[in-house]
């Protein structure tokens, strides 16, 4: 098992800066989600973890001990990528079982750490088969029993469901963190996906232009991001930001009155799309219907504020015609505030 520390670290190609000061202990069996959209660093963070790219500045600990010129396989990660990069000429079994005879495994012992790998992820059943003859799923799934059979200190996972369709990405995402229980090794997590990265996560660090822009549980992510790029990368539908000004205790914009707690002047304002509901009278939002989406379970609407566009979850029956007026009610303990100019958070 293994405790990661990366101090002050950073990665540079000439004047470009993709990684900058990344400061943060990763504890032993944590999972850890690197978060953010494409270019943010993430993946150059994890491929500097595992010695594939060499770091400019800084340091990176393993148990104490700094790995920074240990060569990739000298550091006991095993990697899972995006691309399954399994060996078209070798059946399931001898895929799993690569990693062993190159690191030069007592052959005697192969057989068992490959059936457990593979009982592991579900692969009894096509163990003879070849890649070709594989769905994305369950070549996702050789790439994580290759992994498992390393028995490494650490994993890095570089999306490693982005190549898999909307149900096999559920599906495989539950087998991965029931694995991550049960083999209870350090995880590191490249993803832009926010949903992964909030049913995964023990911890989530997410990232903009190589830069940390908040670490926390999912939860407290969620419920208090710490600027408007993290309220508006998190959540599904993201966070509702809304810009205006405070005057006498009121937050202003057009169509919306809401009282707040904070000094007179520019401001953004940001609530979640299921904490304000419809209004039976006049809310402190009115506008008209911009669009419906029927989910199922509930009613998403949506009306132009500015130029924001506000979502507000519904019952599921609810039904309404495009442009018809509608008042939301915005409580004031439900509301986020952020500076205007900065995006940073008001109020802790």
């Amino acid at each position: 098992m293994a405790e990661i520390q990366l101090r002050n670290v950073g990665k540079r190609w000439g004047s470009f800066v993709g990684v900058h000061n990344f400061d943060l202990t990763i504890a032993d069996r944590e999972f850890l989600v690197l978060l953010g959209p494409s270019g943010c660093g993430k993946t150059t963070t994890m491929r500097m973890i595992a010695g594939l790219e060499d770091v400019t500045e800084g340091e990176i600990l393993v148990d104490g001990k700094v790995v920074n010129d240990l060569e990739p396989k000298d550091r006991d990660v095993a990697m899972v990528f995006q691309s399954y990069a399994l060996y078209p000429n070798m059946n399931v079994y001898e895929n799993i079982r690569f990693p062993l005879k190159v690191r030069g495994i007592d052959a005697s012992t192969h057989d068992d750490k490959v059936r457990r790998a593979s009982a592991m992820v579900e692969l009894d059943d096509f163990l003879h088969r070849k890649p070709a003859e594989l769905s994305g799923g369950q070549r996702q799934r050789v790439a994580l029993a290759r992994a498992i059979v390393r028995e490494p200190n650490v994993f890095l996972m570089d999306e490693p469901l982005s190549n898999l369709d909307a149900k096999l990405r559920v599906s495989t995402r539950a087998q991965i963190k029931n694995l991550s229980h049960e083999l209870a090794v350090t995880t590191i997590y490249v993803t832009h996906d926010q949903i992964e990265a909030m049913t995964l996560a023990d911890r989530v660090v997410v990232m903009k232009q190589g830069v940390v822009q908040q670490v926390g549980s999912p939860t407290e992510i969620y419920d208090r991001p710490a600027n408007t790029f993290v309220a508006s990368f998190i959540g599904s539908p993201a966070m509702n930001l809304m810009d205006g000004k405070v005057l006498d205790g009121v937050f202003r914009a057009e169509h919306v009155e809401i009282p707040v707690d904070a000094l007179d002047g520019p401001m953004t304002l940001g609530f979640r799309a299921e904490d304000a509901s419809l209004a039976e009278g006049k809310g402190q939002i009115t506008a008209p219907i911009y669009t419906l989406e029927l989910l199922g379970d509930a009613t998403m609407i949506s009306v132009r504020v500015g130029g924001a566009l506000v979502s507000v979850k519904a019952d599921k029956a609810f039904r309404a015609e495009i442009g018809e007026p509608v008042s939301f009610s915005v409580p004031t303990e439900i509301c986020h505030l952020f500076e205007a100019e900065s995006g940073a958070r008001i109020g802790g």
